[in-house]
């Protein structure tokens, strides 16, 4: 389970040495301090997950640089982590990192304490996750019950 300790203030060398994963996870969010992210040979699930070893066997950076995308299976199964992805496609790594930081920095949770969801999980669709992470706190769906 992941730690309720979050590193506060990274820097933006931390982002850099746990950057976002092949499928499009934030490591440098993560809230699991004994990993030290996909990229780094630091996630124990390498021999079985599909996104890090297709990304490796056709030399990407990460599922958004694929022709293929989006895929089925794998990481990309989870709709945050697509939309995060399709995210990355559109718009480049570099603002998905200023943006995931300044929610962060407005209290949005990449995390709950003990858990591997937080409030980027109340969007059911990429377009509503995509509306809480360009809005943050403004937008409509972390507002609404869920």
């Amino acid at each position: 389970m992941p730690s309720d300790s979050f590193r506060p203030g990274l820097s933006y060398y931390e982002y850099r040495r746990k950057p976002i994963s092949y499928c499009g996870l934030a490591c440098f969010l993560c809230s699991n301090t004994e990993c030290i992210g996909c990229e780094s040979g630091g996630c124990d699930i390498h021999g079985w997950c599909k996104n890090y070893n297709c990304c490796k066997e056709r030399g990407l950076s990460g599922c958004f640089e694929c022709t293929d995308f989006p895929c089925t299976g794998g990481m990309l199964d989870k709709v945050r982590i697509r939309a995060f992805s399709r995210f990355i496609k559109e718009n480049g790594e570099e603002e998905l990192i200023s943006l995931l930081v300044r929610n962060r920095e407005e209290g949005i949770k990449y995390h709950y304490p003990d858990s591997y969801s937080g409030d980027y999980d109340k969007g059911k669709t990429e377009e509503e996750i995509i509306d809480i992470l360009v809005n943050g706190t403004h937008s409509v769906f972390l507002k609404k019950d869920n």
